[in-house]
């Protein structure tokens, strides 16, 4: 955000100023005291485990300008005291994205049961070619990721790229009136948060308002592929894009696909982009990204990219740049041994399962096996014990050599993909399940790691990629 002074900050948001009301703050707008910046607000974030206002005076100590709170806390700056500090940052947000929108910001959101945060990373890393680009690190997509990330706009920033996620209806409309979105791109609909939802329509219908809240001059980003996102063209006033994976979709005012495409042996995609309508033309993309479901990731992020003017050479070579940067997501590692360690440990549901052991079946190195380490996919509701034995089969028939299941369900896991013929064990936690893979294990083979966040199997990725090392790899 722009500096602004302490009394004009109460104003906008509406609270009681205790202190000097000259002070200047800003740019940076923080909630953890560990990420400080001199001059910055600190909001204290009242929490189940931890309360931001037992942190203030730290955040002060670091260089903080002042502190916004619902009570008053024993610090030398000036304090912005109101009822609720997430309502309070999210009209924050609003306000800064309404000034940098007057002066030309363009604000993208992308929501979707699967690939959103690595269509994010590729989209933000292609517009940063060619103008200052906002997008957040990792799956900031909630109530407070979302205003925050946009907190981080200045007077240069040319856009801002939001991941929105749902949790149940109203939530991404919450999100598109904090932030207003001009483009607005579902990636897909899948099974994520099953049970919180009840069914995939339901799911549908959440993650339409983004779509809904485009306004008539914006662009809708829709996935040809997905039926239950190619509907949503009947809910927007927006232009149309459509991306599709093969063929060219048959509907949108632009619309983009992909043929020829390949991958080398560490599944990283090779192929033509085409685009026609709004825009036309092909180019070559190779994605340093790991899985042949990038591509579907990519065609979105140059969508976008095409509908804001750039063109298609820089769209190609914008994602035959792009790297990963959320850890966790399909991160792909080489032990000096041979070995491979493919970490995508930062959650899962059915949709992302597959795609990552679909990955995985694809790295089969010569003379290698293939391991995968799974945990509970979190969220599904009734149908979780079936989906995990659904998973366990899906591995047995993909040719994976070996499975080690973690969490409630993997006795699911494992029964699933013991009735396919594939040798299955459960471990008790994440450290007997590295334990049982290290031993397991030998070069060059793959193992996959994977789960929904809630069980933290990164760790057992670490462990592996530190059983040779001595220290963690690093994607």
């Amino acid at each position: 955000m722009r500096e602004r002074n302490s009394r004009e900050l109460a104003g906008l948001l509406g609270a009681e100023l205790t202190g000097d009301g000259d002070v200047p703050i800003g740019p940076d707008v923080v909630i953890d005291s560990r990420a400080v910046t001199p001059g910055c607000l600190f909001v204290a974030m009242p929490g189940v485990r931890v309360d931001g206002h037992d942190f203030a005076a730290a955040a002060v100590e670091a260089g903080a300008a002042a502190v916004l709170v619902s009570r008053e806390v024993p610090v030398g700056v000036p304090q912005l005291v109101v009822a609720d500090p997430a309502l309070a940052l999210a009209r924050l947000a609003t306000a800064v994205v309404a000034d940098a929108t007057a002066s030309g910001l363009v604000t993208i959101g992308i929501t979707g049961s699967s690939g959103k945060t690595s269509t994010k990373d590729l989209l933000a890393q292609v517009l940063a070619t060619v103008g200052e680009t906002v997008a957040p690190v990792g799956s900031f997509n909630n109530e407070i990721g979302v205003p925050l990330t946009a907190t981080r706009v200045g007077p240069t920033t040319r856009y801002l790229v939001s991941e929105m996620g749902a949790r149940g209806i109203g939530h991404i409309g919450w999100l598109c009136r904090i932030v207003p979105p001009q483009v607005g791109v579902v990636v897909n609909i899948g099974h994520a948060h099953l049970g919180e939802f009840g069914s995939v329509e339901t799911i549908a219908q959440a993650k339409g308002e983004l779509v809904e809240a485009l306004p008539a001059s914006g662009w809708a980003v829709l996935n040809a592929d997905d039926e239950q996102v190619r509907t949503m063209a009947g809910r927007t006033s927006a232009r149309l894009a459509a991306f599709g994976v093969d063929a060219e979709p048959d509907f949108g005012e632009l619309r983009v696909w992909a043929s020829d495409v390949q991958a080398d042996l560490l599944e990283r995609a090779r192929f033509r982009l085409h685009a026609a309508g709004a825009a036309f033309g092909e180019a070559v993309v190779e994605l340093q990204v790991t899985g042949r479901h990038q591509v579907g990731n990519a065609l979105a992020a140059a969508a976008v990219a095409l509908t804001q003017g750039l063109s298609l050479a820089q769209v190609a070579t914008g994602l035959t740049q792009a790297v990963a940067r959320s850890h966790w997501r399909m991160e792909l590692t080489a032990r000096p041994d041979g070995l491979l360690v493919v970490n995508d440990a930062y959650n899962a549901n059915p949709d992302s399962m597959q795609a990552a052991l679909q990955t995985l079946a694809c790295l089969r190195q010569p003379d290698g096996r293939l391991l995968a380490v799974l945990g509970d996919m979190l969220e599904l509701g009734d149908g979780a014990a079936a989906a995990h034995r659904d998973i366990g089969a899906l591995a047995a028939r993909l040719g994976v050599d070996h499975l080690i299941a973690v969490g409630d369900f993997a006795a699911d896991l494992v029964a699933g993909a013991s009735a396919d013929g594939l040798h299955a064990q459960i471990a008790a936690d994440r450290e007997q399940a590295a334990e049982l893979a290290a031993a397991w294990l030998r070069p060059p083979d793959v193992v996959l790691v994977k789960a929904s966040r809630g069980l933290a199997l990164e760790h057992v990725a670490e462990l592996l990629l530190a059983d040779l090392t001595g220290t963690p790899g690093e994607g």
